[in-house]
């Protein structure tokens, strides 16, 4: 199955997931949805993630464990909102000086670079602007 958007696809399946209440995802694999997903994982989004085989072992299955707190009655996601800024028909690039704060601060802009996939925040001290991939909070 060939998707326009595989990067919307891994959220939009990631907070379908949260809504629901699940305790993991699992997506198609890719280079640059590992790196959001470990960006994720360091900024304490998520519990965890791993890359496994597929069960007919034509592509490697991207498997995203989602992480809650409270008791099991009051449980409650800690990821709140994903939104993908930069979409196929609409690149939306950013310079060093404009990288956008998300909610001041409390939420994260995960941002493609040269230098590789990153936090606004780490993109702010290397000195690099990019494409905005999505914002999460």
């Amino acid at each position: 199955m060939s998707f326009t958007d595989p990067i919307a696809d891994m959220l939009t399946r990631i907070r379908n997931a949260v809504l629901a209440g699940h305790a993991q995802v699992a997506m198609p694999n890719s280079k640059i949805k590992v790196e959001i997903a470990k960006i994720l994982k360091d900024e304490g989004f998520l519990e965890g993630y791993e890359v496994v085989d597929g069960e007919l072992e034509v592509q490697k299955v991207l498997r995203v464990k989602l992480k809650y707190v409270g008791e099991r009655r009051q449980r409650r996601a800690v990821l709140s909102g994903l939104e993908r800024v930069s979409k196929p028909g609409r690149r939306i690039y950013t310079k060093k000086t404009d990288i956008p704060w998300v909610l001041s601060g409390i939420g994260v802009a995960i941002i493609s670079t040269p230098k590789g996939v990153m936090t606004g925040v780490r993109a702010r001290q290397l000195g690099v602007g990019g494409e905005i991939i999505c914002k999460v909070w």
